[in-house]
């Protein structure tokens, strides 16, 4: 139980009755995310707009993990948990100092947007990093804990949580702020909600933001089925509500659901949106005037967001009120951080050339557009590091002066020259002399935040963030093919937020490590991983598709084909794969209690390495064998990071929740509607590819009510 939560009738008495002592005037005020202040009454200015995707972000230095996704692939609950924790003690660190100095602009405050439980449904959507992937089951997880360590557990709230973007959002970017995303209730309740439900009925988060686009003819920031019979109606909702930036206005010139910005603000309000992050509510006043809204409804709003600044203890005071400003990046920050980039690196192939050995090397070549870079470390919605290691630095300080590091950038990132004047790849010949003149070849090849993004936060306009395909840019396609014609082992690390198509990597380079946007030390981690200190251990939070083809078009939000739940096809990398440097195996598998459709599933499993020591991720996939509305494949039901070391053998227990063994049906109704089920239970899901890839077939486990 949350402490802060027995709080909440307290918190709303007194806010209560502050708002009842302001004018009408001034309770409009408080509803923009940049609340005006009411110092005849002792409030100060408060900025409601901050974030923390994965590091307090946008006010200078912080701890930055890697990009979400990148936590993600570490399929680590408690280590999520960890790290919002980190992130909320910085965040009330930095918060003190300012508010010391009277600085109380934006990304400032103490109510975080963040997370991003969006599902990744397709490989083109440019702000997939942002989110737990594709299965909303691990999102569901991940995202729990997320928010209880942002949240903490005292009587006072540590910081505010955001579940965002509600509901069914995952691009295209280009046409978000008119587009209207059409789902069927069981595409609904089966993916794109369940992740919001966990956070809001589980986790008690503080507040949840609406997406821009409509969904199923509503806009999300004014959705009476969303917003007030879900939200508020059928999961309790008792926290306040925020539109996405600017969202509101595209009601009326985008949307065209309402004629005005006072119909638009009217309309958001009356649904139950309490902070406009925008200029929209600056109508409030001319609303009520026209008889639209009521000074009620503009009351219940302040209300609800003055309970959350008096949970957060910022007119009462707290324990939090004394964390010094010297805990922002310090040693223990840092090292978490390095440690969740270790353990969200995926291995996706190694033919025996990782580890290296650094004593049989003489010369190392390290080539690619991303091996000295900065912004292939940090992703976006990030902080600013008082140092950063790229993955060039991370092996030149691994080495030392013991082996040869040659470099070469090989090419743009995704330009045809990195000097202007120049030919067209004027860097991939140097880039070849590299790799002749090296024992081992390591390209750092991927993305950055300036291809794959949010729309108007990208340099590539004509996709507005998105990809238009799973391929690397055409120059670093090439430069792959030229260094791995060399003929040295070769390693590709790939920097990227997404799927993307490794083919030919896959039939012609030594080994592939997927390093996400790892953070700002990243290059530390992968130089510990390459070397062999440490063992990959990730697991893909995405599906890495072989071709789009016969994927619904990106404005389909239909979940035919996408993901692995539902792909009729092979994947080039399935979720949930990633290879160890070990050899955990899971040998045995049993249920402990007798089923039935009313309880959950106790199982016990056992595990073997007979390789080095190790972190693997035990992986249970559930398929209903009788239902016509089960998914097409099996759904990720547990999962558990566990330390098997050489020769060691342990057991480990799930509990399996009886929501697994349900079914949606079209009305979006959740039922069990079978009684044989086949549990899955291994260190991937039990697709063919998988196996193929690991060599292991998870235990089959049936159970029949």
């Amino acid at each position: 139980m949350k402490n802060y939560k027995n709080k909440r009738t307290e918190a709303r008495k007194k806010a209560k009755e502050l708002v009842s002592k302001m004018t009408l005037l001034e309770k409009a005020s408080q509803l923009k995310y940049d609340a005006s202040p009411v110092e005849r009454l002792g409030v100060p200015t408060y900025n409601y707009w901050n974030e923390a995707l994965h590091g307090v972000a946008r006010a200078g230095v912080a701890t930055m993990f890697p990009q979400a996704i990148g936590m993600a692939a570490t399929f680590d609950e408690d280590a999520m948990e960890q790290v919002g924790d980190i992130i909320a003690t910085e965040g009330r660190a930095k918060y003190n100092e300012y508010a010391k100095h009277e600085d109380r602009d934006i990304y400032k405050g103490l109510t975080f947007w963040s997370p991003n439980v969006n599902i990744f449904r397709d490989p083109r959507w440019g702000r997939g990093h942002e989110t737990y992937g594709e299965d909303p089951y691990l999102t569901s997880r991940l995202g729990v804990r997320f928010v209880e360590g942002l949240q903490g557990e005292g009587p006072v709230m540590k910081a505010a949580a955001c579940a965002k973007h509600f509901a069914v959002h995952s691009g295209p970017e280009a046409i978000r702020h008119e587009f209207d995303a059409k789902a069927t209730p069981k595409d609904m309740w089966e993916t794109y909600l369940p992740a919001f439900e966990a956070l809001v009925t589980e986790a008690d988060v503080e507040s949840v933001m609406g997406a821009y686009n409509r969904t199923n003819g509503e806009p999300c920031c004014g959705h009476k089925y969303l917003m007030e019979d879900v939200l508020r109606g059928k999961w309790n909702f008792d926290g306040h509500y925020v539109s996405d930036c600017w969202a509101i206005k595209d009601f009326h010139e985008n949307h065209k659901v309402t004629k005005n910005a006072r119909e638009s603000a009217a309309l958001a309000l009356k649904r139950g949106c309490d902070v406009n992050c925008g200029n929209t509510y600056l109508h409030l006043m001319a609303a009520v005037e026209e008889g639209l809204i009521t000074e009620e409804e503009i009351t219940k709003a302040a209300e609800r967001l003055f309970t959350t600044r008096f949970l957060l203890g910022l007119f009462d005071g707290s324990e939090y009120d004394d964390i010094p400003y010297e805990v922002v990046e310090c040693k223990e920050h840092l090292e978490a951080a390095v440690e969740m980039a270790r353990k969200g690196c995926v291995l996706l192939k190694n033919d025996g050339v990782l580890p290296l050995d650094k004593r049989k090397l003489k010369t190392i070549g390290v080539v690619g557009p991303n091996a000295n870079s900065r912004a292939a470390l940090i992703g976006n919605y990030h902080g600013t590091a008082s140092r950063y290691i790229t993955v060039l630095e991370g092996i030149q300080d691994e080495v030392e002066d013991d082996v040869r590091v040659l470099y070469s950038e090989g090419c743009h990132l995704s330009k045809d020259r990195v000097e202007n004047l120049a030919w067209s790849q004027d860097r991939i010949s140097e880039a070849v002399i590299t790799a002749e003149h090296s024992d081992v070849v390591i390209i750092c090849v991927g993305l950055d935040e300036t291809l794959e993004g949010e729309e108007g936060d990208t340099g590539n306009s004509d996709a507005s963030g998105d990809k238009k395909d799973l391929h690397l840019p055409k120059v670093q396609e090439e430069l792959i093919e030229k260094v791995a014609a060399v003929g040295k082992p070769t390693i590709v690390v790939l920097m990227a937020g997404s799927a993307i198509d490794l083919s030919y990597a896959d039939e012609n380079c030594n080994g592939i490590l997927q390093a996400w946007y790892p953070g700002a030390r990243g290059g530390k981690a992968v130089a510990d991983l390459l070397f062999g200190k440490v063992s990959p251990s990730g697991k893909l939070p995405v599906t890495f598709y072989r071709t789009l083809e016969g994927m619904p078009a990106f404005t389909d939000y239909s979940m035919k084909n996408r993901t692995y739940r539902y792909m009729e096809s092979e994947a080039l990398y399935p979720f949930g794969y990633g290879l160890t440097y070990g050899n955990v195996q899971v040998k045995d598998a049993k249920v402990l209690n007798q089923v039935t459709a009313d309880s959950d599933i106790e199982l016990e499993v056992t595990v073997e390495n007979t390789g080095r020591d190790t972190e693997e991720v035990v992986q249970v996939y559930i398929k209903d064998m009788d239902s016509p509305l089960a998914v097409r494949n099996y759904s990720l039901c547990g999962f558990q990071r566990v330390e098997v070391k050489e020769g060691e053998s342990k057991k480990i227990t799930f509990t399996i929740s009886n929501k697994a063994m349900m079914v949606v049906d079209e009305q979006g109704e959740r039922h069990v509607d079978s009684k044989h089920f086949t549990l899955f239970v291994g260190v991937s899901q039990p697709d063919s590819r998988s196996k193929e890839l690991t060599g292991k077939t998870p235990v089959e486990v049936s159970v029949i009510l």
